[in-house]
C-alpha cells in the first residue's frame, strides 16, 4: 500500500506544471504574471483573421515588440483561393479577399552573421474563441522570452520574431513566411509554442529529424522539462500540423511546445485568459527561454544526430541515451526473470502466467474498445464534445483496467515460474519495439530491466522485496502518468492505449501485492462505473465549450 501511494503521489508530480512566478520575479527570468498581462490584452475577444479585432491585435504586438528594441515588419499577403472559401464557411462570411499579415521582429545579437535563433507562434484565433491559450500563451511566452533576451549581454546570434497569421487556416501564413520572407534565409533554430487546451504540462512532442544534439540541447536548458521520445514518435505517424510543420522540411534544427491539458477549451469560446493554466504558461515559457538562451549565446547550433531515447522523470530531470542500450535492457531482463524461473522451474506455470498477461492486455483492450463504442465514439462523433469528455475517458479507462486487472491477474502466481510468464509477452513486446521503434521502446525496456534486476535481487534474499518496494512505484507512477497523458492525447479515439501503462504497472507490483480474494465483486463494481461513466459520457448534451462553428451546437446557438 505504501509503493502505491508513493506511486500516485509521483504520478501527480509529473502530471502537474510548476506554479507561475509572479509580476515580481528577477527580470532574467521567465514570468507566467508579466506574460499574463499580454494573454489578456490578446485573449479579450474573438480574434480571427481578417477582422477587426485581429487588426488591433496585431497592433498591440507590434508597439510590444518596438518598445523592447526590436526592428519589426509586418509581411502582407492574402488568403489562397482554396482557404478563403474554407474560411468564409467556417467563419459565415462572404469577403473576396482576406488580408494575411505575418509580424516579423528582429532582436539583433553581437555576431548577425551567425545563423538567427526564431521564435515561432501564431495570433489568429479561430471564429467564435478568445483564444487565450491558443495560441495566444504561445505568443505571450515569446514576448516575455524576448523581453528577457534582451536583457542578455551574452547574446552573440539574432534572434526573429515570427507570429504568423492564417494558422487556423491551413497554416497559411507559415506556409507564406517560409516561401518568401528573406528572413527565412537567415534561420539555423526554430522554436515553436502552441497548444490544444488550456492546461497541464508542456511537453516537448515534436523535434526535427536526427534530433540526438537537439534532445541533448532542450534536456540540459529546461528548468521543469516535460517531453518524451515516445510523443515525438507517436506525433511524427498522426496526421496533425502546426506552423512547425512548414518549416521542417527546410532542415532547421527546431523544436515544438504545447500543452493539452483542459482539452475542452480547445478552439472553445471558453478559452479565456481567466480559465488558462498559468502553470502551463510558466512551464512552456521556461523551456522556450532556456532553450532560446543557450542557443543565441552558442557557438554552434546542434546538428543533426542519430535520434536518441529521452524523457523526463516526473518533471525533474531528463535521461537519454542511445537507442541500442534498449537492447542491453531486454538482456538485463531475460537474464532476470530466466533466473527467477529456473529456481524452480515450472512449464506449466511459466506458460500460465504468460497466458494470463496475455488475456489482460487482451481482455481489458477488448473491454476499452467497447465501452468507447459505448461512449459515443465514432464518425460521427463531435472532435470537440469527445475532448470534453476526456476525464470521464479518463476515469472510464482506469475503472475498466483496474477491474480487467483484479479479475484475471487478481490471483498471485504460485510460483516464480508463473511470475517470471507473466514477463515473457511484455518482453517479446519489447523487443519487437525496440527493432521497430527504438526511440519509443523504453516504456516496454526499462520496466522490463528494472524487473529483471528486481528478480536477480531476490534469489538473494530479502533484498529482492526492498528493490521491489522501490521499482514498483517508480514503474507504477510512470505508468500512471504516461497513462493519463496518453489519455489526454489520443483517448478520445483509442482509450485502448491505456492497456500499455497498466500491463507495466502490473508486473511491477506483482511480487508485491497480496492474493485479492473476493476478486469478482470488485471487479463487477468497477466494471459497472465504467459502464456508467461510458453512458454518461454518451447521453450527455452537447459540452458548452464545443466551437461556436461546431456542428453539435443546435442550430439556434451558432454564430
Amino acid at each position: 500500500m505504501a509503493a502505491l501511494v508513493l506511486a500516485v503521489g509521483l504520478a501527480v508530480l509529473g502530471s502537474t506544471p510548476p506554479p507561475a512566478k509572479g509580476p515580481s520575479a528577477p527580470a532574467e527570468g521567465f514570468s507566467a504574471g508579466r506574460a499574463m498581462a499580454d494573454v489578456k490584452r490578446i485573449g479579450r475577444h474573438p480574434h480571427p483573421s481578417g477582422s477587426r479585432e485581429h487588426a488591433t491585435v496585431r497592433s498591440h504586438l507590434v508597439q510590444r515588440l518596438r518598445a523592447m528594441g526590436l526592428i519589426v515588419r509586418t509581411q502582407d499577403g492574402a488568403f489562397p483561393q482554396e482557404m478563403r472559401a474554407w474560411f468564409n464557411r467556417h467563419n459565415g462570411t462572404a469577403a473576396d479577399t482576406i488580408p494575411l499579415v505575418n509580424v516579423i521582429g528582429l532582436l539583433p545579437g553581437r555576431e548577425p552573421a551567425l545563423p538567427a535563433v526564431a521564435l515561432m507562434a501564431h495570433y489568429d484565433s479561430v471564429p467564435g474563441s478568445p483564444a487565450a491559450a491558443d495560441d495566444g500563451a504561445g505568443v505571450a511566452a515569446i514576448l516575455e522570452t524576448v523581453r528577457a533576451l534582451s536583457l542578455d549581454p551574452a547574446r552573440r546570434r539574432d534572434v526573429i520574431v515570427i507570429l504568423t497569421d492564417g494558422e487556423e487556416a491551413g497554416l497559411t501564413g507559415a506556409k507564406l513566411f517560409f516561401a518568401e520572407a528573406p528572413e527565412r534565409r537567415r534561420i539555423g533554430a526554430v522554436v515553436n509554442l502552441e497548444a490544444r487546451g488550456g492546461g497541464g504540462k508542456a511537453n516537448l512532442f515534436q523535434t526535427s529529424s536526427l534530433n540526438g544534439d537537439v534532445a541533448r540541447a532542450w534536456a540540459a536548458t529546461a528548468p521543469h522539462p516535460a517531453g518524451t521520445s515516445l510523443a515525438t514518435f507517436i506525433y511524427s505517424v498522426l496526421p496533425n500540423d502546426t506552423d512547425l510543420s512548414v518549416a521542417l522540411p527546410r532542415g532547421y534544427a527546431a523544436w515544438n511546445i504545447a500543452f493539452i491539458g483542459r482539452a475542452h477549451l480547445y478552439h472553445s469560446p471558453l478559452a479565456t485568459p481567466q480559465a488558462l493554466d498559468t502553470g502551463a504558461l510558466q512551464q512552456m515559457g521556461e523551456q522556450a527561454l532556456g532553450l532560446a538562451r543557450a542557443l543565441s549565446q552558442a557557438a554552434q547550433l546542434p546538428g543533426r544526430a542519430p535520434d536518441i531515447v529521452f524523457f523526463d522523470v516526473f518533471g525533474l530531470f531528463v535521461l537519454h541515451y542511445a537507442t541500442a542500450w534498449g537492447w542491453g535492457m531486454l538482456a538485463v531482463a531475460l537474464i532476470g526473470y530466466g533466473a527467477l524461473a529456473a529456481r524452480r522451474f515450472d512449464i506449466r506455470e511459466l506458460a500460465g502466467g504468460a497466458g494470463r498477461m496475455l488475456a489482460l492486455v487482451a481482455i481489458s483492450g477488448g473491454g476499452l474498445y467497447l465501452l468507447n463504442l459505448l461512449s459515443g465514439a465514432g464518425p460521427a462523433a463531435d472532435y470537440y464534445d469527445r475532448l470534453a469528455a476526456i476525464p470521464r475517458l479518463q476515469a472510464m479507462a482506469l475503472c475498466a483496467c483496474l477491474a480487467a486487472g483484479i479479475l484475471i491477474a487478481g490471483r498471485k502466481p504460485a510460483t516464480p515460474s508463473g511470475e517470471a510468464g507473466f514477463a515473457v509477452p511484455l518482453w517479446v513486446a519489447g523487443a519487437a519495439l525496440q527493432a521497430l521503434a527504438p526511440v519509443a521502446a523504453y516504456v516496454l525496456t526499462i520496466p522490463l530491466m528494472l524487473g529483471g534486476v528486481v528478480a536477480l535481487l531476490r534469489l538473494r534474499g530479502n533484498a529482492g522485496l526492498a528493490a521491489g518496494a522501490v521499482v514498483a512505484p517508480l514503474v507504477g507512477g510512470y505508468g500512471l502518468m504516461l497513462g493519463y497523458t496518453l489519455m489526454q492525447a489520443v483517448g478520445p479515439m483509442l482509450p485502448m492505449v491505456a492497456v500499455l501503462p497498466l500491463a507495466t504497472t502490473w508486473l511491477a507490483f506483482l511480487q508485491l501485492r497480496p492474493a485479492i480474494t473476493r476478486s469478482a465483486p470488485l471487479a463487477a463494481v468497477l466494471l459497472a462505473g465504467a459502464v456508467a461513466l461510458a453512458l454518461w459520457v454518451r447521453l450527455d448534451a452537447p459540452a458548452a465549450s464545443i466551437p461556436t462553428y461546431s456542428e453539435a451546437r443546435a442550430p439556434s446557438a451558432r454564430k
